[in-house]
């Protein structure tokens, strides 16, 4: 590089070239820098660590931000269940937590022979009732195979006992033994009772609107 007045002696030279090397090390080093910082400030202040965390969180619970809990549906008892009285005593068992069987001691009486039939009562539900089961609320009646003739019923010269208040838990029995004489019988005990011939009949049961289902037997 030549001067105006000539040549500058080598030691000037030299030491401008440096100066300017110099400086133009300074200003490509600060224009690095600002880009860095440029670079850094276009994710705004949120750490991607911080926020890659925040979304993995999020999606283990499966939920995306912040939400109010729902209570949980509530409904009635399951079906079969008894409820219990406000002072924790066993509700009275409804005829619909009720089952109801009769049995007969033997398959086959002699002539002369008295039957004898048990009453089961099964409380069917899955938590304890209580309820009344007089004899006085049982009905027990003999009646032809067909079902076309009674022949004896128990409530018809018994007024029945006294009452007799059972508490059955879930699936529990309670049982109820009683013996005919084998001799007819009519409502009000009116008229002459007389002893049943020799043939097949059928028990039946009721307690409440509950009856079971028909158990034959035979007289010979």
């Amino acid at each position: 590089m030549l001067e105006p007045n000539g040549p500058l002696p080598p030691e000037i030279y030299w030491r401008r070239r440096l100066l300017a090397i110099g400086a133009l090390i300074v200003a490509l080093a600060l224009v690095i820098w600002l880009a860095m910082l440029l670079l850094r400030g276009g994710g705004g202040d949120k750490d991607p660590k911080a926020a890659a965390a925040a979304s993995t969180s999020a999606a283990a619970t499966g939920t995306s931000g912040p939400s109010s809990a729902k209570p949980s549906p509530s409904g009635p008892p399951a079906s079969g269940t008894v409820n219990s009285t406000a002072n924790g005593t066993p509700a009275q068992c409804p005829d619909q937590s009720i089952a109801l069987k009769s049995n007969v001691g033997q398959p086959t009486y002699k002539t002369g022979e008295q039957p004898v039939f048990t009453v089961v009562i099964t409380n069917i539900s899955t938590a304890a009732c209580t309820r009344d089961m007089g004899s006085g609320l049982q009905q027990v009646w003999v009646q032809s195979l067909d079902g076309q003739r009674r022949l004896w019923s128990s409530t018809d010269c018994d007024e029945g006992g006294p009452a007799d208040v059972r508490t059955l838990n879930g699936g529990q029995q309670a049982a109820f033994t009683l013996t005919w004489s084998a001799t007819t019988s009519q409502p009000g005990c009116a008229g002459d009772r007389v002893p049943v011939p020799a043939g097949g009949y059928a028990v039946v049961a009721q307690f409440g609107s509950v009856r079971s289902a028909p158990e034959t037997f035979n007289i010979a």
